[in-house]
């Protein structure tokens, strides 16, 4: 049996926002036992002109409901980035996770070769489902998702790589 676009996509993302999550509920009660503001993380930032915390989660979720929605040929949900607390950044990751399971795979087959394109203010991008994927998605879901979990790293949250894994 192929590998499919469906197997390369939804089901790690999933995986890994699963384990966004849990990293959350550690750093929040980490906070709430060493006495760390959750301001401090939620606002932290690898430097002045990067994304703050909670801005890395709202894209990771984005990027991955983006996925699903273009592969699968429907229109992705529309969430307002509003989260700024511990507590609505996990009922974004939540519904992100719901959203994804509810994409069954054959809705993404063949999805390879779809046109997708995507609109900026400043440019529009043009791809294959297999390059999106390969070329857009992947990186950039990994890039804001390995960004958030360094941040609270680096805000001292007692975080390694097992957690960012999870049971693979």
């Amino acid at each position: 049996m192929q590998f499919s676009m469906y197997e390369a996509s939804l089901p790690p993302m999933i995986h890994m926002l699963k384990n966004l999550s849990a990293i959350l509920t550690k750093a929040a009660a980490q906070a709430k036992d060493d006495n760390i503001s959750l301001a401090s993380l939620t606002e932290a930032r690898l430097a002045p002109d990067m994304f703050p915390f909670t801005r890395q989660v709202q894209i990771t979720s984005d990027v991955a409901k983006g996925c699903a929605a273009r592969l699968s040929g429907q229109e992705a949900p529309s969430w307002p980035d509003t989260e700024t607390t511990f507590p609505e950044l996990q009922e974004r990751v939540a519904k992100t996770i719901a959203y994804l399971q509810s994409v069954k795979p054959e809705q993404v087959a063949g999805s390879e070769s779809r046109k997708i394109t995507l609109k900026s203010p400043t440019r529009t991008l043009e791809f294959t489902g297999s390059d999106y994927l390969t070329t857009f998605v992947l990186p950039n879901f990994y890039f804001h998702l390995t960004t958030a979990y360094g941040l609270l790293r680096h805000k001292g949250i007692a975080i390694g790589k097992m957690d960012y894994l999870g049971n693979a």
